[in-house]
């Protein structure tokens, strides 16, 4: 008997409710489609169908064995696409999940330069500064910066992610440049509202963690306003370079406190565990772990 024809049809009798249907889907004759479910019930020794004259019902076992069925013919088509035996291209629909700010400086390009080489595979890009349940939520991949903590998804580090404290030329004429974290005005820190804390973090860490109390300081959950405002002279910030390199290339801010710069982070690209990857996603792992550089390209301003 063999076993892969005999799945296929069984599932296209399952999907379509009946031979002729499924015959006509399978472009088999009738007779050769219910020859291979018999044969697959015999087998088996279990009845699959239950059959009327108008239509056919799985059975508790045949729902099973749909099941089965299924995740063996997608592992195989999955096999067969990155062998490129059936399939030449990856396509389909990849839903992308990525921060705010991180995607509308860099990701806009990246995914133009991706259709380019990939035209066949959609993108649905959802932009979102929460930690989003990949699986739950649906997702192909996430993109992530931080320091992760263990899962039971597969976290593929892209690029460093360096922060700097930075402040305005004018915002230093007029305050002096500090010379250690300690130096630093509490009501002047620009503050991202969601920096966490981390155990043996550094004394310039520490110093910012000690300026969050302060009243007349600004606080806010996007990046792009806080350099934004220390572009404007209102402070100092603390910032991942991918949103202050331009500024700081230009001139529009200085780093600060350079010897005391906390370690850095990175840029994960995150995905469920699976041991065949769909093609489509496997080619956009492989494009976003060259495209940004070593150093990345917004690291270009010392």
């Amino acid at each position: 008997m063999d076993r892969i024809s005999a799945l296929t049809a069984f599932v296209a009798v399952a999907d379509e409710g009946g031979f002729k249907k499924a015959a006509d889907k399978l472009n088999l004759s009738n007779q050769l489609v219910s020859k291979y479910v018999s044969q697959l019930e015999e087998h088996l020794k279990v009845r699959l169908f239950n059959r009327t004259t108008r239509r056919v019902h799985l059975t508790e076992e045949g729902e099973q064995c749909y099941q089965f069925a299924q995740q063996i013919l997608e592992s195989l088509t999955d096999m067969e696409s990155q062998l490129g035996e059936m399939q030449s291209e990856a396509q389909g629909l990849l839903r992308i999940s990525a921060p705010v700010t991180f995607a509308t400086r860099h990701l806009a390009p990246l995914i133009s330069k991706f259709k380019k080489a990939h035209p066949a595979v959609g993108i649905e890009l959802q932009l979102n500064d929460r930690k989003v349940d990949v699986v739950e939520e649906g997702f192909d991949l996430a993109l992530r910066i931080g320091k992760l903590k263990s899962s039971s998804l597969i976290a593929k580090r892209l690029v460093p992610v360096r922060l700097v404290v930075c402040a305005s030329p004018d915002y230093l004429k007029r305050e002096g440049v500090p010379e250690t974290p300690e130096d630093l005005k509490p009501e002047h820190y620009l503050r991202y509202s969601y920096l966490e804390s981390n155990p043996g973090e550094s004394r310039l860490m520490t110093a910012l963690k000690r300026s969050q109390s302060a009243a007349a300081g600004i606080a806010c959950n996007n990046g792009e306003i806080l350099m934004q405002a220390a572009i404007a002279g209102e402070g100092y910030v603390l910032q991942p370079t991918f949103i202050a390199g331009e500024a700081i290339k230009a001139g529009q801010l200085k780093i600060i406190l350079q010897e005391f710069e906390p370690e850095p982070l990175a840029l994960y690209a995150v995905y469920p565990h699976r041991k065949l990857l769909a093609t489509k996603l496997r080619v956009f792992i492989d494009f976003i772990s060259s495209y940004f550089g070593d150093p990345p390209y917004w690291d270009a301003f010392d």
